[in-house]
């Protein structure tokens, strides 16, 4: 089969890969439809993350059609049009009991170590650390635990609405969630990306009274306010901390969310293979504005340790701090209805459609923002 594979630092090619076979009994093979990039892919791209291979398949967001299911798979049958959480959870640990399938302790069996101290749930698309399973850039992919991490798409829910139920729509709804948004509330969120547009539209959905969406793009931004119902805010033109609290009775935002992650440039470069230092500046502003006792929620993907972290104003201003990988598995059902319902609208995120064959361009669009790219969409 065709697979968009790694082919060493900033290189992508589309290669012929080795079709994927079942190997466990609860285990099912998807034929693609529709799979997309996302920032967590561009330190990958980059050449990042240690261990990391060339020829590695990419693409952890995907929707498309079962093609054969182990003998231990129950929920989901061949023809089946379904969408996969990209968090790879076993559903029977004592983390996925809890509900918190992004940190299960059996959805990385190839990890031998880990950055962090402790293992978490698998993810496509990524090196052995997080379980090291092929991607869904690809004509095919393996899904392990079929009935834990997969989920049929309502008739009503197109292909290209359904791929961000996979990861995007869950992170930003996560993002509200940790956050406790309430009625009433005054959120801010740095990064009007996917994750941070979603994340603006759950705060709208779970009563905010006010929210702020802090961001350079102007196309995002304007993107933000009409289809999330956010305040656009570039801090090119403002001084963010001074407006935040102009809008927020002096006080600050009640929840702070900061969906931007590491810090790349423009050009999605993080620095050489291997380096772990990072640049928090969306992290520290929001810490600074979010008011006393407030929340501040941290979204965007980091890959390892982060200095100048202002933890003596988090102490003073008796701030709490939340963060985590998306638990899709949770919300995924009540994101597909509420897409059903045409609650929640996520089409336009995928300004950009190509082929499987045109993935490199793709994904070149997508590292540099360029021809206002937010998301690619690949089809096979």
């Amino acid at each position: 089969m065709r697979a968009l594979c790694w082919a060493g630092t900033d290189g992508l090619a589309v290669r012929q890969v080795p079709d994927p076979e079942l190997r466990n009994a609860q285990d099912m093979i998807v034929r693609m439809r529709r799979s997309a990039t996302c920032g967590a892919d561009l330190p990958l791209l980059a050449g990042r993350i240690p261990d990391l291979a060339v020829g590695d398949v990419l693409g952890h967001e995907f929707v498309g059609e079962v093609v054969e299911v182990g003998p231990e798979v129950r929920r989901h049958r061949v023809d089946d049009r379904v969408v996969v959480g990209a968090s790879i959870a076993c559903g029977a640990c004592w983390y996925c009991r809890q509900g918190n399938y992004g940190c299960c302790d059996n959805g990385t069996p190839a990890a031998t170590g880990s950055t962090w101290g402790e293992s978490a749930a698998g993810c496509y698309g990524h090196p052995t650390r997080s379980g090291g399973f092929a991607g869904s850039h690809a004509e095919y992919v393996r899904v392990p635990y079929a009935d834990v991490g997969a989920f049929t798409v309502p008739e009503a829910v197109s292909d290209d609405r359904a791929v961000f139920a996979a990861e995007a729509a869950p992170t930003g709804w996560m993002g509200a969630e940790l956050g406790e948004v309430a009625p009433g509330d005054v959120v801010a969120v740095w990064g009007a990306g996917a994750v941070g547009q979603l994340t603006a539209g759950a705060a709208v959905l779970r009563g905010a009274a006010r929210v702020v969406i802090v961001d350079d793009d102007d196309q995002r931004l304007r993107m933000a306010a009409r289809h999330a119902g956010a305040e656009p805010l570039n801090y090119r033109y403002v001084d963010v901390l001074a407006e935040l609290r102009e809008r927020s009775g002096g006080r600050g935002p009640d929840v702070c969310v900061e969906a931007v992650g590491m810090g790349a440039d423009r050009r999605g470069r993080f620095g050489r293979r291997g380096d772990l230092g990072e640049r928090p500046t969306a992290l520290r502003e929001a810490v600074q504005a979010c008011r006393k006792g407030g929340t501040v929620v941290v979204l965007g993907t980091w890959t390892g340790g982060t200095d100048a972290v202002p933890l003596g104003a988090m102490l003073a201003k008796g701030l709490t701090v939340r963060s985590g990988r998306q638990h899709g598995q949770r919300w995924i059902p009540t994101l597909l209805d509420r897409m059903a319902r045409d609650e929640l609208r996520t089409e336009h995120l995928a300004t950009h459609r190509l082929p499987l064959e045109r993935a490199a361009h793709g994904y070149a669009l997508f590292r540099d923002r360029a021809d206002g790219c937010v998301r690619v969409v690949f089809s096979p």
